[in-house]
């Protein structure tokens, strides 16, 4: 367990918050590309419990400010996007994507009153459907050139779904292996999306996971956070490894899909953003190496659960929608098949900052223990005013080709911990 001052220094993410100034040090997803489409008004969002502005610019580039224009606070999201920048709807003041105030048209022509206003700005970059942010101070570090974010057109698919919890309990609930034998069991295929058999075998995901629910967790250091090693029992001689990784600080990386060779499978990123101490966002962004996306598939398992806001229809307030008749025969959890709904259920319900004083963490809580480790470790490197491991700086630091995710059976005499590498798509 965390004590309560741990458990702040972790949770805690506002403006000038130990925590705050370590997530920020890093790139962070501010919205979908979807959202913001070209030609498109600007929007409204809260990262970090901050109020800003994402807009284009003439060129479709994407910008993000302060909300409130620094003339007299003015909303700026109903400004116009024009002449390179944001014009504020109320005096005509117009910011750059930099939040420099390049015209004030009601000032005297030979004024240089607008050399005198910086609006607050945060750069942007644009990749694999997502537009990310800096918020950290000094120089933007490299955005990271995780394997997902490589994927050229058509091999990636990205959305995201709200969650009402700090985003630590969200992303710590990526970190327990276990709970895939349980929550998210179904005992029949998904009607929507058809389920693959698991490399190597001729059993389903779900029946692997089922067969064995206490499995063996192994964890690694690595560049990027954690290797995670998940090996259950399978049928007699065999083994079932499940290879995932937490990536610092934020997020982690797991098996896209099931089925095919593990080289095409490619694999999931989930990633929690906090829009303040009790709410944040989870992108999912899958990808695959070879060919192109079943895009089609994917949405599927969205279709019903998924509102235009990137809310879920299932959510606390009807109770996620439970059909105790369900948990008999179809799923373990009687809550549908989307397995985003089963997560806002579980993180959700622990309240929106959980409690880590009056936990019991147990063996299967290891890859949480570890990463919890890292956080506050970099936690402390913050507050000592040091920059955090795991920003990337230079190209030896930003590479990432042995971040590698997958799903297989195999014989118990395989060597699971090299396996990997020869998993690495070429």
């Amino acid at each position: 367990m965390l004590t309560k001052e741990e458990n702040d220094l972790l949770t805690q993410t506002d403006a000038g918050t130990p925590g705050g100034i370590l997530l920020r040090s890093f790139w962070q997803p501010a919205a979908l590309s979807e959202e913001l489409p070209f030609d498109s008004a600007p929007i409204r969002i809260r990262i970090f419990g901050e109020d800003l502005v994402l807009f284009r610019d003439d060129a479709g580039s994407p910008g993000l400010l302060g909300l409130h224009c620094p003339h007299r606070a003015a909303d700026l999201s109903y400004g116009r996007c024009e002449d390179g920048g944001l014009r504020c709807l109320y005096h005509g003041w117009l910011f750059d994507a930099a939040g420099n105030c390049t015209e004030q048209p009601g000032e005297p022509a030979e004024s240089d009153f607008k050399t005198k206003v910086k609006q607050t700005a945060y750069p942007c970059k644009e990749q694999a459907g997502l537009i990310f942010t800096y918020m950290g101070q000094g120089e933007p570090p490299l955005l990271p050139a995780y394997p997902a974010l490589q994927a050229g057109d058509g091999q990636w698919f990205v959305t995201k779904f709200f969650q009402e919890c700090n985003y630590l309990q969200g992303n710590e609930g990526n970190l327990d292996p276990e709970h895939l034998s349980f929550l998210h069991r179904a005992f029949i295929n998904d009607p929507r999306a058809n389920a693959d058999l698991v490399k190597g075998g001729e059993a389903s995901f779900d029946m692997l996971l089922g067969k064995d629910k206490a499995p063996v967790i192994e964890i690694e250091e690595t560049n990027y956070g954690l290797r995670i090693f998940t090996t259950r029992n399978a049928e007699e001689g065999e083994t079932f490894l499940r290879l995932t990784n937490y990536v610092f600080p934020n997020m982690n990386a797991f098996p896209g899909g099931v089925g095919g060779t593990p080289a095409d499978q490619g694999h999931g990123m989930h990633w929690h953003v906090p829009i303040d101490d009790t709410h944040h966002w989870k992108y999912q962004l899958t990808t695959v190496w070879a060919g192109s996306l079943d895009k089609t598939k994917l949405n599927a398992g969205n279709v019903g659960d998924l509102k235009p806001d990137y809310h879920l229809h299932r959510n606390t307030e009807n109770r996620f929608l439970q059909n105790r008749g369900e948990m008999k025969d179809t799923t373990f959890a009687g809550m549908g098949f989307n397995i985003q709904v089963h997560d806002v259920w579980a993180t959700a319900g622990e309240g929106p900052i959980q409690d880590r004083t009056t936990e019991h963490l147990g063996y299967t809580d290891k890859v949480i223990t570890a990463a919890r480790r890292q956080l506050l470790d970099a936690v402390r490197t913050v507050q000592e005013g040091g920059e955090p491991k795991y920003v990337a700086r230079d190209a030896g630091s930003n590479s990432f080709g042995h971040m590698v995710s997958f799903n297989e059976v195999g014989p118990k005499s395989t060597d699971w911990h090299s396996l990997w590498q020869e998993r690495i798509p070429k």
